[in-house]
């Protein structure tokens, strides 16, 4: 996906629309289903879905895989909770294969010149075509895992974006007092934390060491790289997730 417009003749126009109809997806490798139990929602079963599943636990790390697992889990938790209903509110599956993906730009895969948000926004966007999905809900996706780094403008663009990015942060222990203990702990036994927020931090750091493109200032690739190269070579987001509720 070309992201230096607006629009591109595959994906079409990056509005946050998921209404649109999607053409039958092929079939997709099994991957683990997760959760259920505890007050946990089951993981979606669609082919799309379960191929999304197979394609992180494949090509992420463990410990970012895990992440992207438990930020779907997390946010279908926090719709429950603001009693937004499926369907109507939102879309489960786009909110399952955004939150999934959110991260494949931290990936071989996924590496590209530009910021991991925007090559791993483009890599889901080339995954969903693949599976069929219409372009309203490819650019939904698309917009969704571009802004989830964005505060301020996520949770201004639409109920997908607002969802991922908080689902996100629910994983760093941000905003997570509403999830009942018996539920975190039944998430974190089938998908543990391994060393979360440094993992991720390793991978964007080491992607901006290789390409520094990729890392303009003030973008949080760029403050993870100037932390981690400033004496005590800790950055705030380490320091903050070890603080908060799940721990790193």
């Amino acid at each position: 996906m070309n992201t230096d417009t607006d629009t591109d003749t595959d994906a079409g126009t990056r509005t946050g629309t998921d209404a649109a109809p999607r053409a039958a997806a092929p079939a997709a490798p099994a991957a683990p289903a997760a959760t259920g139990g505890a007050g946990l929602p089951e993981l979606p079963a669609t082919p799309a879905a379960r191929a999304a599943l197979d394609l992180v636990l494949r090509e992420e790390t463990p410990s970012v895989a895990h992440h992207s697992i438990r930020s779907a889990v997390f946010a279908r938790l926090l719709a429950d909770h603001r009693g937004a209903e499926a369907g109507r509110d939102y879309d489960p599956e786009l909110l399952f294969l955004a939150c999934t993906l959110h991260d494949i730009g931290l990936t071989v895969r996924g590496d590209g010149q530009q910021r991991f948000e925007v090559d791993g926004a483009d890599a889901a966007a080339e995954f969903l075509t693949g599976q069929g999905f219409a372009a309203p809900q490819v650019d939904a996706v698309w917009q969704a895992i571009a802004l989830h780094s964005s505060p301020g403008i996520a949770e201004r663009s639409g109920t997908l974006c607002e969802f991922v990015r908080l689902g996100v942060g629910l994983d760093f222990g941000y905003g997570a007092d509403f999830v009942p203990d018996a539920t975190g702990a039944a998430l974190h036994a089938a998908y543990p934390r391994l060393s979360m927020a440094t993992s991720l931090v390793d991978a964007i750091v080491g992607q901006a060491q290789r390409r520094p493109g990729k890392a303009p200032r003030y973008s949080i690739a760029g403050e993870l790289l100037r932390e981690r190269s400033e004496p005590p070579h800790r950055t705030a987001l380490e320091v903050q997730t070890e603080a908060g509720r799940w721990g790193n």
